[in-house]
């Protein structure tokens, strides 16, 4: 048996993942099925430059918007709302509320990426 154990985790933009994978096929010359699987899945998905989701997550983070959680910034960032009900809709099932004046600073924040793409 392995004696791999978790030490941390937290959660990853897709355009992160697909830089993992990119840097995990370079080191083992070839990606596993299902490696290659959601690498085919991300290129069809990933709507932002790694750089730019770097800046993006820093530039939501600044905002300083109360109980916001790292994944609720992830999904943001993986799927560039440009509507306010469309980054409601990535909050429901969260048990944060976050106040519409704050989801329209996150909007704002967003249009410059989603411009971008």
């Amino acid at each position: 048996m392995s004696d791999e154990r978790i030490i941390t985790e937290r959660p990853i933009t897709m355009v992160e993942l697909s830089e993992d994978l990119d840097n995990l096929e370079k080191k083992e010359k070839e990606l596993s099925f299902r490696a290659n699987k959601t690498k085919s899945y991300l290129k069809q998905f990933v709507k932002i430059k790694i750089k730019d989701a770097e800046e993006l997550r820093k530039k939501i983070e600044g905002l300083e918007v109360p109980r916001i959680k790292e994944r609720q910034i992830v999904k943001i960032i993986d799927m560039l709302p440009e509507s306010l009900d469309e980054l409601k809709m990535l909050m429901v099932g969260e048990t944060t509320t976050i106040t519409d004046e704050n989801m329209k600073k996150i909007l704002d924040v967003v249009k410059d990426y989603v411009k971008k793409r």
